[in-house]
């Protein structure tokens, strides 16, 4: 499906940069809403607190009406412990709540938007109830998370008042640039380190292919659905059943952990939207 209009808020961001060349590599005209940016007609400066300048600005800029086929949602303070707790939340469920709501008044009907591994149960200072965790292991644990969740609560909603809309909420794992493997082969000394999401990850091409499939999706079916998006496999090259039982003895296993696969389950977005990482830190 090529030659869409597409609005991506948080462009300019780590991840949001790899989506917006992914989905112009792909054939779609994409324009990237963000506080900052490299200056151009791909470009558009905007506070998307201010639920004026983000409903203006999905429904032209310069008194140009522009139709958005579908709005890619990943703006956001992107992690816990970057602001304080309450201007995380106040930031994170306005800029939500503004880019969805203007969405769907600029009658947009495909959404994609950022969630986040982090309402799995992360940093799993109490364990998870079972490993791998899938989309039904959703117990947020700090306020960013809480954010997040309430995020994914706020677009069941809206799917609700609007039978026609498709929100798709991705929970990216930890977005990693081909730059950031060389300290990979360092966590192996101690799985404590990352131990805070199961060991997963996430290449921001392969979050990329997940957002342009998750569009695709989106434009054909309509309702909520939420994905945990990771890589295929661990950052680490110690086993899977022996950090499991040093690290979380007890816990519920499920099915065969294989060596390094990845403990956050990707067989839903596998089923439904056909996503299969392509990228890995040991290539």
């Amino acid at each position: 499906m090529s030659g869409m209009t597409i609005a991506v808020t948080g462009g300019s961001g780590k991840l949001g940069r790899t989506v917006v060349r992914v989905l112009r590599e792909a054939g779609h005209d994409v324009l990237n809403l963000d506080r900052a940016g490299e200056r151009g007609a791909g470009f558009v400066q905007v506070d998307l607190t201010d639920y004026g300048q983000t409903l203006d600005t999905l429904m032209g800029v310069d008194e140009k009406p522009r139709g958005f086929d579908a709005v890619v949602h990943l703006a956001a303070i992107p992690a816990p412990g970057i602001q304080p707790d309450a201007a995380t939340f106040h930031n994170n469920m306005m800029v939500t709540y503004n880019v969805l709501r203007a969405a769907i008044r600029a009658g947009v009907r495909t959404i994609v938007t950022a969630s986040s591994e982090t309402v799995l149960g992360l940093p799993f200072d109490v364990p998870p109830p079972y490993i791998p965790v899938d989309e039904d292991c959703t117990r947020p644990e700090s306020t960013y998370s809480l954010s997040k969740h309430l995020e994914e609560q706020l677009a069941i909603q809206l799917v609700r008042w609007h039978p026609d809309l498709s929100i798709q909420a991705l929970r990216f794992s930890n977005v990693m640039d081909p730059e950031d493997y060389v300290e990979f082969p360092s966590f192996d000394s101690d799985p404590r380190l990352r131990k805070w999401n199961l060991w997963g990850y996430i290449d921001g091409r392969d979050g990329a292919q997940a957002v342009l499939k998750a569009i695709e999706r989106g434009r054909r079916v309509p309702g909520f659905e939420r994905y945990i998006i990771a890589a295929a496999d661990t950052v680490m090259t110690r086993p899977n059943a022996e950090l499991v039982q040093e690290v979380f003895p007890g816990v519920e296993t499920r099915g065969d952990l294989g060596v390094n696969t990845t403990l956050l389950s990707i067989d839903k977005a596998r089923a439904l939207l056909g996503f299969e990482p392509e990228h890995s830190w040991r290539a």
